[in-house]
């Protein structure tokens, strides 16, 4: 008796559950970006690195539109040129510079080939100096980008850019 009213219990919650919505939308950060339309879901890599921060006892980091634009400029440089380079569109601290984005401390990653967020995350936290600049101490802004050039043996350039503001 026990054993059926359990059953009966249970068949009543799963029936319950059975009108409602079950989201199927993949999560932003596993949308391919070797597309031409694709958008790549800044807050949502924010929010990626954020948690991996948290994780490793450090802060969150929030999107910076001039650091989107440095991230956007420097992926679009690699993609013209089919060249992934950190200096193809001139040495980080110019550009940092440059940004307009008025920096205490700023660290790079750049990558290419990977089509989703989750590979470039995956590929930068299992290389040791790309995880030092994810984990790097101070930093709260960020920009990313991913940029697609469909004729590169690439296809997708990545930049991200982890920056502290000067507080002077």
């Amino acid at each position: 008796m026990f054993c059926k009213t359990l059953t009966l219990l249970g068949m009543m919650l799963l029936g319950g559950c059975a009108g409602q919505d079950i989201s199927t939308e993949q999560p932003s950060f596993y949308a391919s970006m070797a597309s031409p339309t694709a958008k790549l879901d800044a807050e949502g890599a924010a929010s990626m690195i954020s948690e991996y921060r948290r994780n490793n006892g450090l802060g969150a980091v929030a999107i910076d539109p001039e650091l989107m634009k440095a991230a956007e400029t420097q992926s679009q440089a690699m993609a013209n040129r089919n060249k992934m380079d950190h200096d193809v569109a001139g040495p980080f601290a110019k550009r940092l510079k440059a940004s307009g984005f008025d920096a205490s401390k700023g660290v790079e990653n750049i990558s290419a080939g990977y089509h989703t967020m989750a590979e470039a995350f995956s590929g930068w936290r299992d290389s040791p100096s790309h995880k030092a600049n994810m984990l790097a101490t101070g930093v709260t802004k960020m920009g990313i980008a991913a940029v697609y050039a469909p004729n590169s043996k690439y296809k997708v350039f990545w930049t991200m850019i982890l920056a502290s503001p000067d507080g002077r």
